[in-house]
């Protein structure tokens, strides 16, 4: 649009004006300019926009945003949920923007703008219809973008940009403008303290520019947690105070960095909250920059913590007008691509030149016109003494689809642009800061093919994509066989994408979308087709439903079935024989190295992604010209040891995993065992008296646990049952750990027993006062009572009454037992054993007899409902039961106590994720779709890493498969050898031979066919390979296929091994 500027207000001019039949003027509702802040200037009024208006704690729907605070955190969300956001141009990038905005939470969003709905713009924008030709985009697609977010005011307009108008808004975001009108709007944002970030696309190039402000404040720059030290000794001399940490793990601070001491024992200065500087950084040490003054009587004695101060940091931002000028620093994204940038920023310039001289944008592959964008970049560069880098065949390029608007390049750029958003109106996280331009030329098709009858409309909603890509490839998409594997957060990005693009619209296309998991409600901020009515059924239907409204011509399947070896009846031969591309929408490593393997096998390209937080990474898996997704793993994570986790935590998270492991053994994997003893009380007993074992032991004492020690029959039962678990659990346990290991213990080498990261624990009293213990006792009561299906009187919702109830249980005294052995080893597995009472066979006999006691007691058909853990219902007392038991225990051993919320991330393992992220690595993913259909070179492929929050994008070539060379053969992990006529095992090794290779070993599975070091094996020599495949491995061939695989160990000549490539035997 253009606009015209007068009297600080902008008025829309002919090219942005409603061109159809006139639409019914959109009123819109904002707060009005504050007017404690009128007098200050435009970065004081930002900064107080955003942090002084933010909405109370209980305003925030954790149930709905749990996965995105834990990105964020409270104050972020608090400060977006106060924010007001005035989007302008509903443009495929204006609607991905104004999604991921309305899903992060913020409290209003006004869609501006005056031009119709056209039937190109529905290869990108995908909240229009066919049936909306003609109406004004921001109201065709306001109810939809409504539904997103209920606590979101959303809006249109079609109203002046005055200074009035702009004002209450904390950030504008254009999509549209012209650059001499875009100068002007953020110069009035400028002058009324507001946000302005602008983005543009031209088909495969696209930009984006922020401007903050004269001063903005970022609290947050990474948004990772502050890192943290256990101080182990503390050494000070003569100008230097030394800080030396347990080796648990290596230390992350940097030097520079500001840090914090807590717990330190003897040295007053660094106990007086004040941080400290400080430098030399080693693995497991670093000095403080100002050495302690005062290293107090004695010096150090014991203790301490120490944990990295985050420093806000103030940028100053330039202008729109400014930054056209003087740039400064490009965010780079690809470093096969280091002048690109300063190219881009002229040819944008060009490009806005020739629109505003011409009155439109070049032609599609119109030779003509992209010269002049050629020349007007290159007038630019003389200009700036930059005449060296311009490239006119990328130049050429930009001109050649600049009028074509991609729903991926939407896509990504969508979650690159909303992302500043959130930044602009939090804090939380660093800026863009200031340009970002980027392209992926690698995804055209030669410059030859783009003809200017290839890319001419076709009066199509494909039009945009067919002027940049040309009609063939349009044809394609259309023919595609599509697999992608979930339907959750990436999966809904995807399908969306997908049928924009007019992926399987034609008649062969077909995309088939499975996922087992159903919606929740915490899934419906960021999984963004599905709506609160849509909770409880399954995600791929609700997926294939509203991609099916999105583009009614795409070809759809949805299934429910898990991609495993269980579901290859499903997803059989002629199922991944016929696919063109699968894409991976998954949440697991196992899924996805399943998938992979298959992909591989039949060799399918698979385009994999993936999200944790504001980082996200794609991998193209390639036949025959990438490794696959399995060449690489990730470290596995490091688990605490389980003494550790019983005796001796110091860190919440330590508290946490022990409660969550509490929780399932108690009220999940003892009532299940029960169950396995009621309903066959004979056959059960008979296998562990069989046994003998201590693991039989240990099964039965669990199951003499749930239906004789712990039987419950009233409520009444199970409040004495939870505060026995309290006592035993928080005052017993540690009563116990002290008195074997008293404060003054030393271990067999003289040091103290309680050394870091030990800490000395204390046995706390029940009080019925207490809150936190009256929340445990009555959420471990409750649950008690579910697992026994004992009914709740009314008053069991009231914690201050089961917990009064609580404290009159009469609770014998108890004695510490000398001989008590506490496991300390790290490196244990497993519990130190409970002593046995006797022999196992005579303890195995007397809980057994307990058995069949308590069984002849109970009511015909009698079992338990043991209670799977659920952390997203919250009126289910799970979390309160784990957040009871974990909190109590780190107040044992004097450590910070949790909320409900850090809770749940915790013991839930809730993966963050924010919709920013997905619709940047989907958008990613789809780009390298277009080079996947085109059957593109290994140099066109991209694998990117990107965190949304430095930001940071991190984009390379993939990684070629490993070859493997053997007396002039080659081949990789894609390759495999097929052998006809089902060979008796002679012929396959002679066949072997023949490629100078000895084969020494044959399996099928986990059964081993042949070995040549068995003399016994020489018998099957003249067998075919399928008698022994039913004989040895006891396995019918499969059905629906016409070959069996196997694995063939061998050697060269000198007796090295050689990794043979799979094997398939053809029976058939």
């Amino acid at each position: 649009w253009a606009c015209t500027f007068s009297s600080a207000v902008l008025q829309p001019g002919a090219p942005y004006a409603h061109n159809g039949s006139p639409s019914q003027h959109m009123s819109v509702r904002l707060k009005s300019p504050d007017a404690s802040t009128e007098d200050q200037p435009p970065s004081k009024r930002i900064k107080m926009t955003r942090s002084d208006t933010a909405t109370p704690d209980n305003d925030l729907d954790e149930d709905l945003h749990s996965r995105q605070l834990a990105v964020y955190g409270r104050e972020s969300m608090r400060k977006m949920a106060a924010a007001q956001v005035l989007i302008l141009g509903l443009n495929g990038l204006g609607v991905e923007i104004a999604k991921n905005v309305i899903l992060a939470g913020v409290k209003a969003v006004v869609l501006h703008d005056n031009s119709c709905v056209e039937l190109r713009g529905l290869g990108a924008q995908f909240y229009l219809t066919e049936a909306e030709v003609g109406v004004n985009r921001a109201a065709a697609c306001e109810a939809k973008l409504q539904e997103l977010n209920s606590a979101v005011a959303v809006s249109s307009s079609q109203d002046e940009l005055t200074e009035s108008f702009v004002a209450p808004f904390d950030v504008v975001v254009d999509t549209t403008s012209l650059l001499a009108e875009a100068v002007k709007l953020d110069e009035l944002c400028r002058k009324v303290g507001t946000a302005y970030v602008r983005g543009e696309l031209r088909g495969v190039f696209g930009s984006v520019f922020c401007d903050f402000g004269e001063s903005f404040t970022v609290l947050d720059q990474d948004g990772e947690e502050p890192v943290t030290g256990i101080v182990a000794g503390i050494t000070h001399s003569a100008g230097s105070t030394t800080i030396s940490c347990v080796e648990d793990e290596r230390l992350e601070f940097q030097d520079g960095q500001l840090v914090s001491f807590t717990e330190v024992e003897g040295i007053a200065e660094l106990s007086n909250g004040k941080p400290h500087r400080i430098k030399n950084v080693k693995a497991h040490s670093f000095e403080l920059l100002e050495p302690l003054q005062d290293a107090g009587e004695g010096g150090y004695k014991r203790g301490g913590l120490v944990t990295q101060v985050k420093e806000p940091k103030q940028l100053q931002f330039r202008t729109l007008a400014q930054a056209l000028e003087k740039p400064g620093e490009f965010l780079l994204s690809d470093f096969a691509k280091l002048e690109r940038s300063s190219l881009l920023h002229l040819g944008f310039q060009a490009l806005d030149a020739f629109q505003v001289e011409h009155g439109r944008l070049p032609a599609p592959a119109d030779s003509g016109d992209a010269a002049a964008v050629v020349a007007g970049t290159a007038a630019l560069a003389k200009k700036a003494g930059l005449e060296d880098q311009v490239d006119e065949a990328v130049l050429k390029l930009l001109a050649f689809g600049a009028r074509g608007e991609l729903n991926p390049m939407a896509a990504m750029f969508g979650g690159i642009i909303g992302q500043e958003v959130v930044k602009a109106v939090s804090g939380k996280f660093h800026p863009l800061f200031q340009w970002f331009y980027f392209d992926s030329v690698e995804s055209l098709p030669d410059a030859a093919e783009l003809t200017p009858d290839a890319c001419a409309p076709r009066g199509s909603r494909y039009d945009g994509q067919i002027g940049v890509f040309g009609a063939p490839l349009q044809e394609q998409l259309a023919d595609l066989n599509v697999f992608l594997v979930g339907a959750g957060a990436l999966g809904c990005e995807l399908i969306k994408n997908l049928a924009c693009m007019g992926v399987a619209t034609g008649d062969k296309g077909l995309v088939t979308i499975t996922d087992d998991d159903v919606i929740e409600k915490s899934n419906l901020s960021r999984q963004f087709l599905f709506r609160d009515w849509d909770i409880g059924n399954a995600k791929s239907t609700a997926a294939s439903a509203a991609a099916e409204k999105i583009n009614s011509a795409l070809k759809i399947r949805a299934l429910q079935n898990r991609v495993s070896p269980d579901s290859e009846d499903v997803f059989n031969d002629e199922f991944w024989g016929g696919l063109d591309v699968v894409v991976n929408a998954l949440d697991n490593v196992n899924a996805r190295l399943y998938v992979d393997s298959r992909c591989v096998y039949f060799q399918r390209p698979l385009l994999e992604s993936g999200t944790l937080g504001a980082k996200c990474n794609t991998q193209m898996v390639i036949p025959n010209i990438t490794e696959n997704y399995g060449a690489s793993r990730d470290p596995p994570e490091k688990q605490a040891p389980m003494c550790t986790l019983h005796s001796f935590p110091h860190t919440i998270d330590h508290c946490l995993t022990f409660a969550r492991s509490e929780f399932e053994g108690l009220l999940e994997h003892a009532p299940a065992e029960a169950n396995a003893f009621l309903l066959d009380p004979e056959k059960y007993l008979a296998t562990a008296l069989a046994a003998g074992d201590s693991s039989a032991r240990e099964r039965l004492e669990r199951v003499v646990r749930v239906l004789v020690t712990d039987s419950c029959v009233s409520f009444q039962d199970c409040i004495k049952w939870a505060r026995k678990l309290f006592e035993a659990q928080f005052h017993d346990r540690i009563a116990q750990l002290v008195f074997t290991f008293p404060e003054d213990a030393a271990t067999s080498t003289g040091t103290p027993f309680w050394s870091p990261p030990k800490r000395f624990p204390h046995a706390l009293t029940f009080s019925a006062d207490d809150a936190s213990q009256a929340s445990f006792i009555q959420a471990a009561a409750i649950l008690k009572a579910q697992a026994h299906c004992i009914e709740l009187p009314d008053w069991a919702t009231a914690a201050p009454k089961v917990a009064a109830a609580a404290a009159a249980v009469d609770v014998p005294e108890f004695q510490p037992q000398a001989g008590v052995r506490i496991e300390t080893d790290p490196k244990a597995a497993a519990a130190a054993p409970a002593p046995s009472a006797g022999d196992d066979e005579a303890v195995l006999a007397r809980l057994a007899y307990q058995l069949k006691e308590a069984q002849a007691k109970l009511p015909a058909g009698y079992k338990l409902e043991p209670i799977a853990f659920e952390k997203d219902d919250d009126t289910n007392f799970h979390m309160d039961f784990i957040l009871g038991l974990a909190n109590m225990r780190a107040r044992n051993y004097s450590l910070p106590e949790v909320d409900k919320l850090k809770a749940k991330l915790i013991a839930g393992k809730i993966i963050p994720a924010i919709a920013t992220a997905t619709s940047l690595a989907t958008g990613l993913v789809c780009l390298e779709l277009y080079k996947t259909v085109q059957k593109k070179p290994i140099e066109a492929f991209r694998n990117t890493f990107a965190n949304l929050a430095l930001p940071l994008f991190s984009m390379a070539e993939p990684v070629p498969p490993k070859t493997i060379e053997h007396q002039g053969l080659k081949w990789t992990l894609w390759d495999r050898w097929i052998l006809d006529n089902d060979p008796t095992v002679q012929e396959l090794l002679n066949w072997f031979q023949d490629k100078q290779l000895e084969a020494y070993s044959i399996s099928f599975g986990q059964s081993l066919l042949y070995n040549n070091i068995f003399p016994k094996h020489r018998e099957r020599l003249g067998k075919k390979l399928s008698e022994l495949v039913k004989t040895v491995a006891k396995t019918d061939l499969p059905s629906g296929r016409s070959h069996f695989d196997i694995v063939v160990a061998c050697e060269d000549e000198d007796g090295e091994d050689v990794d043979a490539p799979l094997v398939s035997i053809k029976y058939a």
